[in-house]
């Protein structure tokens, strides 16, 4: 099994939703089939099934974080914070930001972030050349 991944993915956040009890966050964290800026040497893209064990397991343990930091909590499937879906387009998630993260509220909504992210443990993945001969994996 590989070392756990992070991907700075180009793909909107965006407000969900706000009301007195629950400020909501969301976009999606990954897109099917589109390649990604050079990772060093190489370009990667999901397949439309990377995500399936995760989703058939009801997304165990998945926790979303700012700037993948311990210490800035948003979310987790575990208790309902977080919710992951699978479109045609790729991952969606939506979390329920904590009180104590109105800044991460704040500058989502002022379109201060824009981006998201996303880290992963790669049990699987695949490799070639693309059109223009350059690395390429599929996850």
């Amino acid at each position: 099994m590989s070392d756990l991944e992070r991907r700075f993915t180009p793909h909107t956040v965006e407000v969900r939703a706000a009301t007195e009890q629950r400020r909501t966050i969301g976009g999606y964290a990954a897109k099917f089939g589109r390649p990604s800026s050079d990772l060093g040497g190489f370009i990667e893209r999901i397949d439309p099934r990377f995500f399936d064990r995760s989703a058939a397991d009801g997304w165990p343990g998945v926790v979303a974080r700012y700037n993948h930091s311990d210490d800035f909590l948003l979310g987790t499937t575990d208790a309902g914070t977080l919710r992951l879906n699978i479109d045609n387009i790729g991952l969606l998630y939506e979390v329920d930001l904590p009180q104590h993260r109105s800044d991460v509220y704040e500058l989502v909504a002022r379109g201060d972030v824009r981006q998201s992210s996303f880290a992963f443990v790669a049990t699987e993945d695949e490799w070639d050349l693309d059109a223009d001969g350059h690395p390429r994996r599929t996850l």
